[in-house]
């Protein structure tokens, strides 16, 4: 199947969550980095760095660290931002416009009000459906899962 004949579904990763806490609060805890820092990563793994400039065309670069160490940057661009309600980003560009040596995935988050809560939702589309297998064969809904776990309860601190 070449690229243009694939559907939104085969490339597409979907996890939504209601999380009793205002949008501000989970917009917060996606664009600052001390933040974000804290739960970014499934544990054991941990966020080693991040550097988030949220505006349109802004880069973000976080390091994850695995337990034993090892580390994997993570570099990108914010397409779209809007204050306590969207965040879309890439890793196709590194910075400005230079392209990234492998595209891989575009996020889009949401922050959407409901019953006092927030209706969490994280949509990732792959460049390819077999970009959308690898995904999540290292584990997309597991560790996106424990993740937002994690971002549920530091919110609910905040």
């Amino acid at each position: 199947m070449n690229p243009t004949e694939q559907t939104a579904e085969s490339r597409e990763l979907m996890l939504t969550r209601l999380i009793d806490a205002p949008p501000e609060k989970l917009y917060s805890a996606w664009t600052e980095p001390e933040l974000l820092m804290q739960w970014f990563c499934p544990k054991p793994w941990t966020v080693a760095s991040a550097e988030l400039d949220v505006r349109a065309g802004g880069t973000s670069s976080i390091v994850m660290r695995s337990p034993e160490g090892q580390e994997f940057p993570n570099q990108g661009i914010y397409l779209e931002v809007v204050q306590n309600r969207r965040l879309v980003f890439t890793d196709a560009y590194t910075s400005a416009w230079e392209p990234s040596a492998k595209p891989f995935m575009t996020g889009i988050i949401t922050f959407t009000p409901e019953a006092g809560k927030t209706r969490y939702t994280a949509r990732v589309l792959h460049w390819s459906a077999a970009d959308r297998k690898t995904h999540e064969e290292m584990g997309f809904h597991e560790c996106w899962s424990k993740a937002t776990d994690q971002l549920a309860e530091l919110v609910a601190s905040l």
